[in-house]
């Protein structure tokens, strides 16, 4: 596995040669893969960039309205298509998105159904060009609270997804804060293999509030409180062979503040330093 930058993700704005900088800047590793720079640009260029810098290639933005309305989904299918075809000219073989862990409308059982119908096709065309999907479950009870119906927000229930869409290239998008606020314990990081993870997310949680009220956009920077156990994650994810980006998303008010060589700086030795920790 390898630190790897998005810079979207720490409220950085850059194109793909100033990430690429910024990520050698900060002690990254790898650098999320702009599909509007890879049409624009050519898929030759684009490697060639990398190439350059030394730096791997993360994943790609997610390019099918799966939320939509019937139509919008199918409409953009066609959209899936291209991007995927990019993805495969310039070699990202990895894309990944968020599910909502409520539903007003659909119990338990319809919204499985539903998540199946919309994403088993995406999932084939990715498929078809060798691009993995990593699905993100999102643990905290306060997102779940008010609605009508839970849905899945855990390990177990995310891979249960999965192994029903059944095309054979889906795993997780595994964020640390939403299996710390799941609820979830290295027991369940267990066993995990390289197969049942796409993407992971790294960031840590205030400290002095309880799980069952800790909200989805207060959160910190790996390794700035401790109260996720970031050094048994990372080594969790090593015993599962896990090869792909480690990515930090820490919706940090104090980081969006910084300028931004600064933001990239500061994440960038954090992660260094989690690293070490775990004895990567």
């Amino acid at each position: 596995m390898f630190r790897n930058l998005c810079c979207g993700a720490i409220g950085v704005s850059a194109d793909l040669k100033q990430s690429l900088e910024y990520a050698k800047l900060g002690g990254y590793q790898g650098v999320d893969v702009p599909l509007n720079e890879v049409a624009s640009l050519g898929a030759d260029a684009v490697k060639a960039l990398f190439a350059d810098s030394g730096m791997q290639m993360g994943g790609i933005g997610f390019p099918a309205k799966w939320m939509g309305s019937e139509d919008e989904w199918q409409a953009s299918l066609e959209d899936c298509r291209q991007a995927c075809a990019l993805a495969q000219a310039v070699g990202a073989t990895r894309a990944a998105t968020w599910m909502p862990s409520w539903s007003d409308e659909r119990d338990w059982a319809e919204n499985l159904e539903f998540h199946v119908t919309r994403f088993r096709p995406i999932a084939q065309i990715m498929a078809d060009h060798g691009v993995r999907l990593g699905l993100e479950f999102l643990g905290p009870k306060t997102l779940r609270d008010g609605h009508r119906y839970e849905f899945i927000h855990t390990i177990a229930g995310m891979l249960e997804l999965c192994r029903a869409i059944g095309t054979g290239n889906m795993g997780l998008l595994l964020d640390a804060w939403h299996w710390y606020t799941s609820g979830g314990t290295l027991a369940d990081l267990a066993g995990l293999t390289n197969d049942d993870i796409v993407y992971v997310h790294i960031n840590d949680a205030p400290a002095g509030i309880p799980l069952d009220q800790q909200v989805d956009n207060v959160r910190c920077v790996h390794g700035e409180t401790g109260v996720i156990d970031l050094s048994g994650f990372l080594q969790a994810l090593k015993t599962a062979g896990y090869d792909g980006p480690v990515t930090p998303e820490p919706f940090s008010q104090k980081v969006r503040e910084m300028a931004p060589a600064d933001a990239v700086t500061y994440t960038g030795k954090l992660l260094q330093d989690v690293w070490a920790q775990a004895g990567l």
